[in-house]
């Protein structure tokens, strides 16, 4: 069985399984965040007594829910056995994550990682480079919070540091690695550093509270300010490590000579349109308005990306030439010359091969989507289509696709 082919199904069965469990992880973590912001003091005198130290009602799908939060066991109640542990979902997500990238990304190390445009280096060497991004953003952001988390004002202080930090590696990984991977892997390495926080801090932190408390000891309060500490932090990574990841599926983001600050802005702006719902949130619990200051902030700087990556309006040469006909021998030649290389009769990628004009009509939608629309292809342009040529694909494509002389 071809090999390429089983990768197909390799990388299908990751991407669904990865999709699937950042589901999962993203809505218990979405979902315990409002439940915390969302809490009010007891009013019942049974709840106080029993050391309640927040409540919610809430109501779904036919029911009643009374959630109830205890910053320590329960004093009328044993800790059971069978608590609820969020962590699978975690590790689950940055497992089929990484092993989706090692298929795709490090497994075509010269195809999809290398742009030799950008920068001129070996495939390993870049490998190396990628890997390397995600345990350094660890190391040092793990440093930041220990050393200046504690202090006062340390979640500002940190909050600055580490936006310094993802702003150095965006631009860092723009400038070494092909546009589409630059996006992906700060989106990887922010994820990486959430999992990481469940692994090494959040998770050990919350089992040596347990363990204290069967034990009849008083636990260290410090294990929960760390774990809460780490878990806001995960929030406000969560919308930038997604739109870094659908990313990929718009080449005119990540193709510009501004690329890295185009990242910089998408993921500025998700944390700020997060921040107005988590403050959402305590600001109803409160009684008061909706602060949604931060959400229309990020909403205008999505605004103001969309504006200035606009294409600008053709010239008059542009639409003289775009009435004239396209002859198919030209739009032939684009691809013999652009195309070919990876979609002939020896090699298909992705099924498609592009060396006859039959085959070039047949599929015209995916050469149009892929070549005009979304600007995928060629791979980090590694032919160099130029603007001109892809106009010409999208006059043929618009005029029907016709492949007579």
């Amino acid at each position: 069985m071809d090999i390429a082919y089983l990768f197909d199904w390799l990388n299908l069965l990751l991407r669904w399984a990865h999709v699937i469990t950042a589901v999962a992880w993203i809505g218990a973590s979405f979902y315990f965040v409002m439940l915390d912001n969302s809490l009010s003091p007891p009013t019942h005198e049974d709840l106080k007594k029993k050391g309640v130290d927040g409540e919610m009602w809430a109501v779904h799908g036919g029911g009643f829910y009374h959630s109830n939060k205890y910053m320590v066991a329960p004093r009328w109640l044993p800790l059971p056995q069978n608590l609820h542990w969020s962590y699978w979902e975690s590790y689950s997500t940055w497992l089929t994550g990484f092993g989706l990238f090692t298929t795709l990304y490090l497994y075509n190390a010269g195809t999809f990682l290398v742009d030799k445009t950008v920068f001129d280096w070996t495939p390993g060497a870049a490998i190396g480079a990628a890997l390397g991004f995600l345990a350094a953003f660890w190391l040092i952001y793990d440093g930041i919070c220990r050393t200046l988390g504690q202090r006062k004002n340390g979640d500002i202080v940190v909050g600055a540091c580490v936006f310094v930090f993802v702003v150095f590696a965006s631009w860092l990984a723009c400038q070494l690695f092909a546009g589409r991977a630059a996006f992906l892997l700060v989106g990887a390495m922010l994820a990486t550093a959430m999992s990481a926080n469940v692994f090494f801090w959040i998770i050990p932190g919350q089992r040596k509270v347990v363990a204290s408390l069967r034990a009849g000891e008083t636990p260290d309060p410090v294990h929960g300010k760390r774990g809460k500490q780490r878990s806001v932090h995960n929030t406000y990574f969560t919308l930038p490590v997604l739109i870094a990841m659908i990313s990929n599926h718009y080449g005119w983001l990540y193709q510009g000579e501004h690329n890295w600050l185009v990242l910089v802005l998408l993921m500025l702006a998700g944390a700020l349109i997060r921040h107005s719902f988590v403050a959402r949130h305590k600001a109803h619990v409160l009684g008061k308005r909706t602060p949604w200051e931060h959400a229309v902030v990020g909403t205008l700087v999505l605004l103001g990306l969309a504006i200035w990556l606009a294409p600008p309006p053709p010239s008059a040469a542009a639409q003289a030439a775009a009435a004239k006909p396209v002859a198919f021998a030209e739009v032939k030649a684009v691809i013999d010359q652009r195309c070919t290389m990876c979609h002939n009769a020896q090699l298909q990628n992705k099924n498609v091969a592009l060396h006859t004009p039959e085959l070039i009509q047949q599929h015209a939608q995916a050469v149009y989507q892929q070549a005009v629309v979304l600007k995928l292809m060629p791979m980090n342009n590694a032919t160099q289509i130029t603007e001109d040529e892809r106009a010409l694909i999208k006059r043929w494509f618009e005029a029907g696709a016709p492949t007579a002389p």
